[in-house]
């Protein structure tokens, strides 16, 4: 997947003409929900304590 020098996937937008945008936009919100998911998980994860 070629996604040009700034890894945004802006030039296979623009190639395609602006009709892959809504595609383009989907796979962008699937990845911010991914990483979101990835950080609140890091960020509540508490390790078992021995009281």
């Amino acid at each position: 997947m070629s996604q040009g020098k700034n890894g945004c996937g802006l030039t296979r937008m623009f190639k395609n003409g602006g009709g892959g945008l809504n595609r383009m936009l989907k796979e962008q919100k699937a990845r911010l929900y991914i990483i979101r998911r990835c950080v609140v998980m890091l960020l509540c994860h508490r390790e078992p304590t021995n009281d």
